[in-house]
């Protein structure tokens, strides 16, 4: 379990005042959890993600990571192994020449012995589906690719939690889709929890619970059918709706008794035949 507690974060940029990313965020996260944070540009959400492995540290507030402070040196390194972070460029997170050697990276780092990094490179490779390419270039790989690889490369170190800062952000619609199919995985039939940061409205559809950020603070919260069904309410806040949310409002407005519960392009195909 994470527990976001009162989190304020401010920026010191030189001389001037220093800027206030995060406004007394509160926020549980509780194990086994998909949730997924929406937000635009500058809402606070990357900020968010780092402090939940301690990338950075709170101005004010305190975040706990199984009980464990962020601000406490002395277990720095558990709440890094417990908590594993995927950022949106794959590139910048890839540091070997074969997909093998890139994914032991991490064990390795840990003083894991041999014999369990292979074993574990077999695990997270194949828990991404990328175990075919163990021994394939980095650099030959295509966007989505590359992106499980730098996923199988946190999992080898047996996190709990995987937080992906808008990993799809750079990919094509296939390798959005890969990742998603991998990361949705890894939650349902390992239980990692996953915090899913993103601006890709059919990313959140099946998270468990979603949460809406504005201006440094959590401003919506709850399951994603009680939340893309304030489209109006998005909108306001410079968001997007899922395309099937967006379609179902204008069918209903033409007179079509469609459910508000829509959100993906097979709920629609079961309404429209019903």
């Amino acid at each position: 379990m994470i527990e976001v507690r009162k989190l304020v974060h401010r920026y010191q940029t030189g001389d001037e005042t220093p800027q206030e990313a995060l406004k007394g965020v509160s926020l549980t996260i509780e194990d086994g959890e998909f949730l997924a944070i929406l937000g635009h540009n500058g809402s606070g959400k990357s900020t968010l993600a780092k402090h939940l492995n301690g990338l950075l540290l709170p101005t004010e507030g305190e975040v706990l990571v199984d009980g464990m402070d962020t601000r406490n040196p002395e277990v720095f390194w558990q709440i890094r192994q417990h908590v594993g972070m995927v950022f949106q460029n794959p590139d910048n997170q890839l540091v070997a020449t074969s997909v093998e050697e890139d994914t032991a990276f991490g064990p390795e780092n840990l003083g894991v012995e041999p014999r369990e990094i292979l074993q574990r490179v077999d695990e997270a490779l194949r828990s991404v589906g990328m175990e075919a390419y163990r021994d394939r270039a980095v650099h030959l790989l295509s966007g989505g690719q590359k992106q499980r690889v730098a996923i199988a490369g946190v999992m080898a170190m047996h996190p709990k939690v995987l937080v992906l800062d808008e990993p799809t952000a750079m990919l094509d619609p296939r390798g959005r889709r890969e990742v998603m199919d991998a990361v949705r995985k890894l939650n349902r039939e390992e239980g990692i929890t996953v915090v899913h940061i993103t601006h890709i409205m059919e990313e959140a559809v099946t998270a468990d619970r979603v949460v809406v950020m504005e201006e440094g603070q959590l401003v919506m919260e709850g399951t994603p059918q009680s939340i893309f069904k304030k489209a109006d309410q998005l909108r306001a806040l410079r968001l997007d709706v899922p395309a099937m949310v967006d379609l179902a409002q204008q069918l209903r407005s033409d007179g079509l008794p469609l459910p508000e519960s829509i959100l993906t392009v097979e709920e629609m195909a079961v309404a429209l035949c019903r």
